[in-house]
């Protein structure tokens, strides 16, 4: 199979595909956001919200993204209010255009849509949709820049249509043969009056079999808008 390449831990996405044939599972085992804005504090914690990865073709794979269990908490002027339940689902397919299997650089394309399973309450009410097209560049052994801008087409006020543009900038470095670390800027825009929304990234991932990752970090914002703070611990697992 190709070299072990991860969506995860940082939210640019890889322009590698699954081999064809085989399957790879990437899930936080948890993920903490805090955000406070405007005097409300917004905590939520989800539990082993996943991606499956199936290999359709050389080039190809399929996503199926679902968010299994979330907990939230809202607190404002020290009253609590508290939900449960499962997420949203996640349908994406990735196209890699080249550098799959060697080369200096690679491109994908990743049309998705996200469908509300109305599980809960803290899913989405409407579908939204967009195009990912990330982009890596082996800068040397030991490092890897990867690049990525997304448009999204989101549900707006009286059944319009709203937009968001996004664009990360994530450098991979290996520190040894199992042990990398990575630096990440996101940063993200809307076509309405909404503020726009910047993170600082960090983390690190450690191989602990050729077809298994562990890794941990957290996101940082920078912007009022953007959560305060996300840490976070996963695995991907690949066979």
């Amino acid at each position: 199979m190709r070299d072990f390449n991860t969506d995860r831990p940082d939210q640019t996405e890889s322009p590698y595909t699954v081999d064809a044939g085989h399957f790879q599972w990437e899930m936080d085992l948890l993920n903490w956001t805090r955000d406070t804005e405007d005097g409300l504090r917004v905590d939520t914690l989800n539990v082993a919200p996943f991606n499956l990865k199936i290999g359709l073709l050389d080039n190809t794979d399929l996503h199926l993204i679902y968010e299994t269990w979330i907990w939230q908490r809202e607190t404002a002027d020290q009253q609590h209010w508290t939900q449960r339940g499962s997420g949203d689902l996640t349908i994406r397919l990735k196209h890699n255009l080249w550098g799959n299997d060697g080369g200096t650089t690679a491109l994908a394309i990743m049309p998705y849509v996200i469908v509300p399973t109305e599980a809960s309450d803290l899913g989405r009410d409407d579908a939204e949709g967009g195009v990912i097209i990330p982009f890596g560049w082996n800068l040397s052994d030991d490092l890897f820049l990867g690049v990525m801008t997304q448009w999204k087409w989101l549900p707006g006020e009286a059944g319009g249509t709203t937009h968001a543009w996004t664009n990360t900038a994530s450098l991979g470095v290996s520190l040894t043969e199992r042990l990398a670390t990575y630096f990440e800027l996101t940063a993200t825009v809307f076509d309405d009056a909404s503020p726009w929304q910047s993170t600082v990234d960090g983390g690190f991932t450690y191989m602990l079999t050729e077809n298994v990752q562990l890794d941990l970090g957290c996101n940082f914002g920078i912007t009022e808008s953007a959560p305060d703070v996300q840490p976070f611990v996963g695995v991907t697992y690949r066979y």
